[in-house]
């Protein structure tokens, strides 16, 4: 039997909410949880508020793990107006602040957030251990997303952010990579490192192409992943 982290995460069944699972990083992973035997909970918009605390309070009663995959990416073209990033903003921000208090209350024991690697320093290598200085307007809620992660695992529980490079492949908008961004990563490499983080210890994780200006050692080596597009 392989020991990859993905086999370990198979071989234990877990209950997960899932929000966002109609979007791109939704359909990678739900397919690959429901394949390994997980138990999906998977609402849509129209039925859960995320940012109804007692909506969500009610949602996460009862599950194992939260992966909050909610997202409004915008295109590459309006990375410049902050305007059109305001309801992303708010579902990294605010909805993340209200799942994490939520699934501390019931008592989940895994919260998995997505947020991006755009928030290093450009042109120069890095790694999780690189400083984080002054970033875009429209990345700030990526870093409220990632303190709420954090806020998680100060409780004992497991609480992991992935910081994922630019996505590519089928639902993107993107069919190759762009490697001038210095991290990339197919959706379908994106799908199973959601699943792989199931098992990860808590922290943040870049997860992104090998060989690229962003550092995807640290993933590599705790969820035994490997990109393979």
């Amino acid at each position: 039997m392989s020991t990859t982290a993905e086999t370990r995460v198979s071989a234990r069944h877990m209950r997960l909410l899932v929000t966002g699972g109609t979007g791109v990083l939704g359909q990678a992973f739900l397919p690959l949880a429901d394949a390994a035997g997980h138990e999906l909970r998977s609402p849509g918009r129209a039925e859960l508020d995320l940012f109804d605390p007692a909506a969500v309070q009610a949602a996460v009663r009862d599950v194992d793990a939260v992966l909050h995959l909610a997202t409004r990416i915008q295109p590459l073209d309006k990375m410049q107006q902050p305007e059109a990033w305001r309801e992303n903003d708010r579902l990294r921000a605010e909805a993340s602040a209200i799942l994490v208090t939520g699934a501390l209350a019931a008592d989940v024991q895994v919260f998995v957030q997505p947020t991006v690697t755009f928030v290093y320093p450009p042109d120069q290598p890095v790694s999780e251990e690189t400083p984080i200085g002054d970033v875009p307007v429209i990345l700030c809620s990526a870093l409220d997303a990632e303190r709420q992660a954090a806020r998680f695992a100060a409780t004992g529980r497991r609480g992991v952010a992935l910081r994922l490079g630019l996505l590519d492949g089928p639902g993107t908008g993107h069919s190759r990579p762009n490697p001038a961004l210095g991290a990339s990563l197919h959706v379908a490499d994106a799908g199973r490192a959601l699943l792989s983080a199931l098992s990860v210890p808590s922290g943040v994780y870049n997860v992104c192409r090998d060989d690229e200006r962003v550092s995807n050692r640290r993933f590599r080596e705790a969820a035994c992943w490997h990109p393979r597009s």
